[in-house]
């Protein structure tokens, strides 16, 4: 029998224990003082202002500006016990999150391999969405036949908020943003170092009852002088795998419980923040995230009766990790070129494993190890000036250069490959991808009249390395130029209108440009294509946001025009025959035209005995065409309605929340020839959640989710799942279950 290949090795410093004892010891320093931490309790009432950096590149409030965004502060994360980006978006209009169960096998079917997959925004997703981490990109998903790599490279634990930008971010941000863009921001040590504080932190546990995992996290922050702050900050997590509603324990493609499944997962943050004075600020960033899953595969194993190539066990692992390092420095000129320079650099390597071992009956065991990578380099420098000339005129203009560089590797080997193929091999040639870009956005205030121009030119490059590689590579280069339009009038004090039209375009990748693969024996192959054009889009938006002592609302409706969509490894020739081969290829396929509307805002009761009682709510609902052929676009969500009654005091807080999402209907669904798909209806689930805050400093927060242990699927994670399936249940959502954490401050 074939043994497995080596694994990634697990943390070889047991972080678990560092951080337990790190955390025991700040549990033992925690006294009844003025937390330190990024969470303001206060009972319900007009919105604080938040300041925001993703809508303009620099900080902003959000309601002056001329767009639909989302920000999910600290205290909005530890309320809602949020442990991933699925979680993060379930109260969020037209957002969700792909994780489909872990039901995939050695060399066919990826479902689930990617576990949280990406984010979708207004019914686009994958790579479409730009995600980022302070400002940096985050490495991008490839999927290639079985094999799939998401994008959740990130922890929680780590995270001050979270932005949401809705629609082209192409001008600002430049190529992936073309559906949006989701801004990870971590924490500061100022976070933790109010009032004059020398040393603070935070120390949280949690336990998660649909995965049944368990967390510990710690932060300390430190001032050493005016001049010098520093913090570290860490997590580590074990969790199983998601639970579901199915009852099927086979082991075999019937069973609908899910795989066995084990994750462990640890972060290490760490930051210097330097003020030397003459309005200059320095932050040194390190972090690091490392994911790791392991499955048993029951739903590989074959049926009675068995041949020799069938399957008697199987097993899998997955190995997600990324590095950063990060300079950002500030200056305060007041020049005539410049009021503030800004100047980043950073340098991210992230690396992805997905390993699978296959016992077969008397055929050779299969082992298939699949890499892939990203390294990159990513730099900006950016000037900003304010103008006033005369009267009530102001302007304000943001200007900067942009270069990223990034090397993209894949490898796949192993033992036993099919028949007509030889390990090791490449799926795409190593590839470098280059791109630079010169922006300019102009800020012009007139009383109640705001107006944002903005443009942005890229040039990007993808080069390939022919070394090693099987096929005739190609290499591709282009640009793109991404212009943007806001506009905003303050109607009255509590009144605002705004609307925007945003450019995006999106560069194809290298898996893209040269996914190459060829088995003569099977009369198939994937060919190169040096002809892909950028995917482009024209969003246009409006809305109105009104601001109010007992209500808060905002309502956007949208539309979006997209061409030159990248379909990946479509047949575009041959027959399967000896000699005709069908061939595969990734091109530019026809218009999508996307539109809908969003409704989110906060209804403030008032008091009631002496607690604050307030609704929460939020609809969304996009429809989707391909204006070529007339037919519905898949990625669309149904519509969905979250509205909550939420009673907050000083001493605790307690809120029940309503989910509603409607049926999938035939009519919004494209059908392959001969193909059917499992329709999700519709379904309505309840959450009560809280927060007792047992001291200034210490709280706890816990909730019951799917209260009345509703049994339901999301329309993201049965996209192709057969109506007739018989494992219909294994894609179901959890049944009840309770998530518990305790915070303390410091």
């Amino acid at each position: 029998m074939a043994q497995p290949i080596n694994q990634s090795p697990r943390f070889a410093l047991r972080p678990l224990a560092l951080l337990a004892a790190l955390a025991c010891a700040s549990f033992t320093g925690v006294q009844a003082q003025t937390a330190g931490a990024p969470v303001q309790i206060v009972a319900a009432g007009p919105a604080l202002k938040e300041v925001v950096i993703s809508g303009s590149r620099s900080e902003q409030n959000p309601d002056d500006l001329p767009m639909s965004i989302d920000v999910i502060n600290a205290r909005a994360l530890e309320e809602g016990q949020v442990r991933d980006i699925r979680d993060a978006v379930r109260e969020l209009p037209n957002l969700s999150v792909t994780r489909s169960p872990a039901r995939f096998s050695l060399a066919s079917g990826s479902t689930g391999r990617e576990q949280n997959a990406g984010f979708n925004i207004r019914g686009l997703d994958g790579n479409r969405v730009l995600m980022m981490v302070d400002g940096i990109r985050l490495p991008r998903s490839y999927v290639f036949s079985a094999n799939a790599f998401g994008r959740d490279y990130l922890d929680m634990g780590l995270l001050q908020r979270i932005e949401v930008v809705r629609g082209a971010t192409s001008a600002l941000y430049g190529s992936d943003g073309m559906a949006g863009l989701v801004n990870f921001i971590t924490v500061e040590p100022e976070n933790f170092l109010k009032d004059g504080k020398t040393l603070g932190g935070q120390v949280s546990a949690g336990y998660d009852g649909d995965d049944h995992g368990k967390r510990l996290g710690a932060t300390v922050a430190g001032r050493v002088n005016d001049t010098v702050q520093w913090l570290v900050s860490g997590s580590v997590n074990r969790a199983r795998e998601l639970d579901n509603m199915g009852t099927n324990d086979a082991s075999n493609a019937d069973r609908t419980l899910p795989n066995p499944q084990k994750d462990q997962g640890g972060a290490l943050l760490a930051k210097v923040v330097l003020t030397p004075g003459g309005g200059q600020r320095h932050a040194f960033t390190v972090e690091h995230v490392d994911k790791t899953s392991d499955y048993e595969l029951l739903t590989a194993r074959s049926k009675p009766p068995l041949a020799a190539t069938s399957t008697l066990s199987s097993h899998s692992s997955t190995d997600m990790q990324r590095s950063r390092a990060t300079w950002e420095g500030s200056w305060r000129l007041n020049a005539g070129f410049a009021d503030d320079v800004k100047a980043t650099l950073s340098f991210q390597d992230a690396h992805s494993r997905e390993y699978a071992f296959e016992d077969r009956n008397t055929a050779a065991d299969r082992v298939r190890d699949v890499t892939y990578d990203e390294r990159s380099w990513q730099a900006n420098v950016q000037g900003s000036k304010v103008l006033r000339t005369g009267g009530n005129w102001v302007q304000k203009i943001t200007y900067g250069i942009d270069h990223s560089s990034a090397k993209v590797t894949n490898l796949q080997d192993g033992v036993t490959p099919p028949v007509g193929e030889t390990f090791p091999l490449k799926r795409f040639p190593d590839t470098t991808e280059t791109s630079t870009a010169l922006y300019v956005q102009d800020e012009i205030v007139n009383g109640p009249w705001s107006v944002t121009p903005g443009v942005r030119f890229d040039t990007f490059r993808i080069k390939a390395d022919q070394s090693g590689f099987g096929a005739q590579a190609v290499s591709l280069s282009g640009n793109a130029t991404s212009p943007k339009l806001g506009l905003l009038y303050r109607a009255t004090d509590a009144w605002s209108v705004f609307g925007n039209y945003a450019a995006g375009f999106r560069a194809p990748n290298a898996g893209q440009v040269n996914a190459f693969f060829e088995n003569p024996v099977s009369n198939y192959k994937t060919v190169p294509n040096g002809n892909l054009k950028p995917e482009k889009s024209q969003n246009f938006e409006i809305g109105v946001r009104g601001r109010m002592d007992a209500l808060s609302i905002e309502a956007a409706a949208f539309t979006g025009r997209y061409k030159d969509f990248i379909e990946d490894l479509r047949q575009v020739g041959g027959t399967g025959a000896p000699g005709n081969p069908l061939v595969f290829q990734s091109v530019n396929i026809g218009r999508v035209k996307l539109n809908g509307f969003e409704v989110k805002g906060d209804v403030r009761w008032g008091n009631v005995a002496g607690g604050q009682l307030s609704t929460p709510f939020a609809y969304g609902q996009t429809r989707g065409r391909d204006t070529a052929t007339g037919k519905p676009v898949n990625t669309v969500d149904p519509s969905r309605l979250t509205a909550g009654l939420r009673y907050d005091t000083s001493a605790f807080m307690v809120r029940l929340d309503m989910t509603h999402a409607a049926a999938k209907k035939a009519e919004d669904v494209t059908l392959a020839t001969g193909s059917t798909q499992y329709l999700t209806p519709s379904y309505t689930v309840l959450d009560l959640s809280g927060q007792w805050r047992i001291r200034k400093d210490l709280r706890l927060n816990a909730g019951i989710y799917n209260l009345t242990d509703k049994k339901h699927w999301r329309w993201a994670d049965v996209r192709g799942l057969a109506a007739n399936a018989s494992f219909i249940d294994a894609y179901s959502q959890p049944g009840r279950n309770v998530r518990v954490s305790l915070v303390a401050d410091f």
